[in-house]
């Protein structure tokens, strides 16, 4: 089940899935720590009405769940026929305090009053062992308490006419000794009044009104989280007296402004595309940790079915995201994540496969060892990239002295690694796991990325007066362009994926002729070619053999790519990145109207509220993999900031 919408204020992060419902909800961190995920359980809404119950899902409801394109605002709609009921729902992470808050409405669509009965289910693990955490009612301010350590959550609640809190509550197990949850209590329409229980726990309380036939009775509801009681509890007390209409009108005063930073771009690019341009920028923010860290995807629900989860930080990912925001004029998002790779960076001047958004180390699947060879666990690629995207940052703002700043702390050592990791049998860099993290060569993609950086710090080195680092960072740059024909496929006329060199003593070279896009897109934006025709005849290739060809469109990364194959298998399933990156290469070669197709295909493959996955199906076009993945959003931008250039430009006379 995907994540629809992503709510963040930079500490708290909360998906929504597509029941409208609360199913992750991270903090301290965005991406961390995800205190409910796919695997507990998500967050219920139930409804009692003329004798009969309901907890809201698909089965029963229609539901449509949706993002404002000009706020980081849910709008969930809900209705129920049979029960004659719909709920309208707005939620938003407050961008100051660490609140989670709901708006809701519900509207009695009976000809008949009636008493209604709602009831918000929220279940948390704060304990890693599910077993060590406290649930409590407080008399005294009419809240729940869910509490571990230097983690409280506070659930409170009120109707929006009278001020009233809610009217009934009920705390127990979840999980744990045979027991489901104290969900179960709500389904008579009636609760216990259970006060306190410890372990694996949930709670639930309850809002009553009677209301008028075709009538609305509206109650707000939130979540706060602290490192205390008494921080908590002050913040409800913030919540309260501000009432969330002005909660919400205060935040989409600060979207507003946020976006407003990109208004004069957002402007001039076609309608069509607006919409899902804003939505994008505000799901780039949402992953972004205010401490720097941007986390590929908050959807944990690739946990149920997978090892691990997306909630990271790749610096490839990282950096592929805050381009775009870049571009449009983004500085402190860009700076934080820099200065976020500064302070990852290993003391020999490269960057690990991924880390935790609080910069601890993250989990991986490369080993040190390979073939009794000891390797380096890294993809070089991702080092250079930081490179590459912090030339862009000055480019784009000319802050010459944010990036002076870090020139011995990350240029430098970065710079220098890369000049030493090479293999003099080659000259070119050393083998390094590819940006896909899959297989371990000397591949196009990489080396491509590699030069340019070099060539990107050889200028900083030259703008800042360090003679003997320019003029040694460009001539190894220039010696990886001598080289560049290895990478070529003469007979099949396209940019092989790599090479591997081999460590016995002859030294021999062992090709591998993948047919990888990310080969020619690696060749193509960091100029890592001596003929243009040798990038015409690789997406030729592509279109011979990767794009189109499965129902649903796009392009996969490479020739019979497994990663979840669909069976019947095709080529690979088309991923969103890849197929923006062709719709870029075209858009160079002035074709834009192979470009607008492919932007045209992406619009009918995101879920209604905006989202990009990772992968879609072959076969039916559905998301697969992660949902939101940021990734796909940032090429996504990219591209309509390209063609909306290159449309500006043939209109130039």
């Amino acid at each position: 089940m995907s994540r629809p919408v992503i709510l963040s204020n930079g500490s708290m992060s909360v998906g929504l899935n597509e029941d409208g419902l609360v199913q992750d909800f991270y903090y301290p961190y965005v991406g961390l720590d995800n205190l409910t995920n796919a695997r507990l359980g998500c967050h219920k809404i139930g409804l009692w009405v003329d004798g009969q119950f309901s907890w809201v899902d698909r089965s029963s409801w229609e539901i449509s769940v949706d993002i404002d394109e000009n706020a980081l605002i849910s709008i969930v709609s809900m209705q129920n026929t049979q029960l004659q009921i719909s709920l309208q729902i707005n939620d938003v992470v407050d961008h100051k305090r660490n609140v989670f808050a709901r708006a809701i409405s519900v509207h009695n669509q009976a000809d008949h009053n009636r008493e209604i009965r709602m009831f918000m289910h929220q279940v948390f693990q704060i304990s890693r062992s599910g077993r060590g955490d406290t649930a409590l009612y407080v008399p005294d301010d009419n809240y729940i308490l869910d509490y571990k350590g230097r983690c409280s959550l506070l659930i409170g609640g009120k109707h929006a006419q009278s001020d009233a809190s809610f009217d009934q509550y009920a705390v127990g197990n979840f999980g744990i000794e045979g027991k489901e949850g104290t969900y179960r209590d709500a389904e008579d329409g009636e609760l216990s009044g259970s006060a306190v229980e410890h372990g694996g726990v949930d709670s639930v309380i309850r809002f009553t009104n009677r209301v008028d036939a075709d009538a609305t009775f509206d109650f707000e509801y939130w979540i706060v989280a602290a490192d205390a009681q008494y921080s908590a509890q002050k913040i409800h007390q913030s919540v309260q007296n501000q009432g969330l209409p002005e909660l919400f009108k205060a935040n989409r005063s600060y979207w507003s402004d946020w976006l407003g930073v990109s208004a004069n771009a957002l402007h001039t690019i076609r309608p069509e595309y607006a919409p899902l341009t804003k939505k994008s920028l505000l799901l780039i923010k949402a992953h972004i940790d205010k401490r720097g860290g941007v986390i590929a995807s908050c959807d944990s629900s690739i946990y149920n079915y997978g090892r691990d989860y997306y909630s990271y930080v790749w610096p490839r990912d990282g950096a592929y995201a805050i381009w775009p925001l870049i571009r449009l004029g983004y500085r402190d998002e860009a700076k934080a994540f820099f200065s976020f790779c500064r302070d990852i960076i290993s003391d020999d001047g490269y960057l690990m496969h991924k880390y935790q958004p609080d910069k601890a180390i993250g989990s991986t699947w490369h080993p040190l060892l390979l073939h009794n060879h000891k390797e380096l666990a890294i993809q070089e690629d991702e080092t250079a990239i930081i490179i590459y995207m912090l030339g862009e940052y000055y480019h784009y703002s000319g802050d010459s002295d944010f990036v002076q700043s870090l020139y011995e702390t990350m240029i430098r050592p970065m710079a220098n690694f890369m000049c030493e990791f090479i293999d003099p049998e080659t000259g070119l860099p050393h083998a390094s796991y590819d940006l896909w993290e899959e297989k371990f060569l000397t591949n196009t993609y990489s080396v491509a990325v590699i030069y340019q950086s070099l060539l990107v710090a050889s200028d900083f080195a030259e703008l800042f007066a360090y003679p003997d680092d320019h003029a040694r960072w460009k001539q190894t740059a220039a010696s990886f362009l001598d080289a560049n024909d290895i990478f070529f496929h003469q007979e099949r006329k396209y940019y092989r994926k790599g090479y591997l060199l081999s460590t016995s003593p002859d030294k021999f070279i062992q090709f591998d002729d993948t047919l990888d896009i990310s080969s020619i897109y690696g060749a193509m934006m960091f100029d890592y070619y001596k003929d243009p025709q040798m990038l015409h005849d690789s997406v030729a290739a592509v279109e011979r053999y990767l794009l189109d060809k499965s129902p649903s469109g796009g392009s996969p990364r490479y020739e019979h790519d497994q990663y979840f194959m669909t069976d019947p298998p095709y080529m690979g399933n088309p991923w969103l990145v890849t197929t923006f990156w062709l719709a870029q290469y075209y858009i160079r070669n002035k074709n834009p109207d192979k470009a607008k197709s492919l932007l045209d295909w992406s619009l009918t493959k995101a879920l209604p509220s905006g989202v990009f996955s990772e992968q879609i199906h072959p076969a039916t076009s559905e998301p697969m993999s992660v949902a939101p993945l940021v990734w796909s959003h940032a090429e996504f931008v990219n591209t309509v900031l390209d063609f909306t250039r290159s449309e500006q430009n043939r209109k130039l006379p």
